[in-house]
């Protein structure tokens, strides 16, 4: 797609740069022939099904709270303008704008990959961070259900998880759940990044309404199942504002933790969100982005470990103050209960067995 489209309706990137490892370039140009009337072709999610070998990541990063991960998709229908996970589909050779929310990758077979890794004598049990580079629960999860048959082999192997989603639909899966957080073995964070319904329609335009995730953290406590808040981004200027507002909704609607996380632009989501910026808002982008400058040394981004998440310099420090403040005011702790790690029971991985009468030698 042209980068001359600017928004597109239900779309949060308003450009599709070229991916970083193209060997060409595309360079937009209007040579007068397209005019007012000729309105785009409606831009449709197509997804490309994947069939992977392996799906757990195991992760190293001293600053996220979590060792292993899975994704059950490429690229996020959600569209918010800012997703770190953006520079990833260029592995793919596609763009981290448009392409990111509209030509996915949905990995079919996952679980029965999981049952055969978790099935290894040499799995480590730790909490499994489910859909942490893209949403487990976007939209195209309705059709596809991959997030509902991972969540079945763990709750089978009682195996503990930990989901990060803005997301309705997680209150589908409530049947495995809730029983999971009774033994201890799962917890959900809700990610709210603004209370305001238009801003949020522009940056996150597939998600749900921000009312609406404030109503799946009511209906997740009251089927005992431990939820925190996260403020994700936390955008200077835009919504950094909200931020005592954020927590007091939350712990509102039932929330026990919350967390934050300031504005994370590498790679190519930095074109693209200051593009979605100076077309949506255009009097507040340079300060916007001056802000930015200030918490990361003058650049837009400095992805050093301990840094890149909350920033530094005053800026990030009243931010940091602000947000304690108001977490302890609203009576939210920083982070949830540990979850169970002693329940788990491997799955018989049958692929891998001769008989299922033949006994062992050993």
């Amino acid at each position: 797609m042209s980068p001359l489209h600017g928004p597109v309706r239900g779309r949060g990137a308003t450009i599709d740069p070229d991916a970083r490892f193209e060997p060409t370039r595309r360079e937009a140009f209007d040579d007068g022939w397209v005019g007012d009337d000729d309105a785009p072709t409606p831009l449709r999610t197509e997804v490309t099904v994947e069939h992977p070998r392996r799906v757990l990541s195991w992760n190293q990063s001293p600053d996220v709270p979590f060792e292993l991960s899975l994704n059950p998709y490429r690229g996020c229908e959600h569209g918010c303008s800012y997703c770190f996970a953006r520079p990833a589909h260029a592995y793919v050779g596609l763009s981290p704008g448009l392409d990111f929310e509209s030509r996915l990758f949905a990995k079919v077979g996952a679980a029965d990959c999981l049952r055969r890794e978790l099935a290894r004598p040499s799995h480590r049990v730790t909490p499994l961070a489910l859909g942490i580079n893209t949403d487990a629960y976007q939209p195209i999860e309705r059709e596809w259900r991959i997030t509902r048959e991972i969540l079945e082999v763990l709750a089978a192997t009682r195996h503990p998880v930990s989901i990060v989603t803005k997301s309705a639909l997680v209150e589908r899966d409530l049947d495995l759940l809730a029983p999971m957080a009774e033994r201890g073995l799962a917890q959900v964070a809700i990610s709210v990044t603004t209370l305001d319904r238009g801003l949020s329609r522009h940056l996150e335009p597939r998600a749900a309404a921000p009312q609406r995730r404030l109503q799946t953290i009511e209906r997740l406590t009251a089927a005992g199942v431990p939820v925190s808040l996260l403020v994700a981004p936390l955008i200077p200027v835009l919504t950094d504002g909200e931020l005592e507002t954020l927590l007091d909704a939350g712990a509102a609607a039932g929330a026990v933790g919350a967390g934050y996380v300031l504005l994370r632009l590498p790679r190519e989501v930095a074109p693209v969100f200051e593009d979605w910026l100076r077309t949506h808002y255009p009097l507040k982008a340079e300060h916007i982005l001056q802000r930015l400058r200030e918490a990361h040394g003058g650049q837009l981004y400095d992805s050093t470990f301990g840094h890149r998440m909350r920033g530094g310099g005053p800026y990030a420090e009243v931010l940091r103050q602000r947000f304690r403040l108001a977490r302890r005011r609203a009576g939210l702790a920083g982070r949830l209960v540990e979850l169970d790690c002693t329940q788990f029971e491997p799955p018989i991985d049958r692929a891998n067995r001769r008989d299922d009468n033949q006994m062992d030698l050993f």
